[in-house]
């Protein structure tokens, strides 16, 4: 069982793309690309009331058929990204994983009703070893790793994250990595039309997450009807995290800390507690 600690909040925070902290800026981009977002990530632990005694992290670069957590006490890194310069295969992320929380995660899961598995093997994808690089960088907090449900239903996963609210008791920081934009093919186009969905759906998001917890749950679990949802997420798996880290806050009002344009594109990172 973890020890009681102080109570986290919930968190949804963008995490690049790739390994993008950590090269240099392709020619033709901004040269400070990703620079707002790094800041971001970087100042996430200083806001913290305290340290966290471990993370949980629901990463949108893994899916599996019911929730699954890590068990590995070791983690090693998975470098599921393709194309990038040598050097971003060889990063370095020493932080130990926690077989008891992930044991409380699953305990969690099944007192209300959800079927979970386990993996000891797998190791932390990019959606979660990149941005702890820069938010945790001493490697000093014990991290778990949590799929999404394939399916990608957001009812599920609202009801996935109000299982664990629990856990933020203990002093465990409860993280949706993710994008809230996640459109590929438009990211990097000078289209002033995608541009202007990317912002309409990031308003819309902004406005549902900081609603009173029932309307705000109603409105993500409907989020496919949002202004500009599709032309942001063609495929949802960017943005399920934050459906478990909403449900997880339980009836704690979620506010914007981070707000970007990225290619002309809005993003936003949100915290609930």
């Amino acid at each position: 069982m973890i020890s009681t600690a102080a109570r986290m909040p919930t968190l949804y925070i963008p995490h690049g793309g790739g390994p993008c902290f950590f090269m240099d800026v392709p020619p033709g981009m901004p040269a400070d690309l990703w620079d707002h977002m790094a800041a971001y990530l970087r100042g996430i632990g200083p806001s913290l009331a305290a340290p966290p005694t471990a993370v949980l992290v629901i990463s949108a670069h893994w899916e599996a058929p019911r929730p699954t957590v890590s068990t590995a006490a070791q983690p090693d890194l998975l470098f599921d990204y393709y194309g990038f310069p040598e050097q971003t295969y060889h990063l370095t992320y020493p932080a130990v994983g926690s077989p008891a929380l992930a044991a409380q995660v699953r305990e969690l899961l099944t007192a209300a009703g959800i079927a979970s598995d386990q993996d000891a093997e797998r190791g932390l994808d990019h959606g979660v070893f990149v941005p702890f690089k820069l938010i945790f960088p001493e490697a000093d907090v014990p991290i778990v790793a949590m799929s999404l449900q394939r399916g990608l239903d957001p009812a599920a996963h609202l009801a996935i994250g109000r299982a664990l609210a629990p856990l933020r008791e203990a002093g465990v920081l409860i993280v949706g990595s993710g994008m809230s934009f996640h459109n590929l093919r438009t990211l990097f186009s000078d289209d002033g039309t995608s541009d202007a969905q990317a912002s309409a759906f990031d308003t819309w998001l902004t406005d549902a997450v900081t609603a009173a917890a029932p309307a705000r749950d109603r409105a993500l679990t409907d989020w496919r009807n949002a202004p500009g949802a599709r032309a942001s997420h063609p495929r949802e798996e960017h943005l399920l995290p934050l459906m478990v880290a909403a449900g997880a806050a339980a009836n704690d009002s979620g506010e914007r800390v981070y707000s970007d344009r990225l290619m002309g594109k809005a993003l936003s990172g949100f915290r609930f507690g």
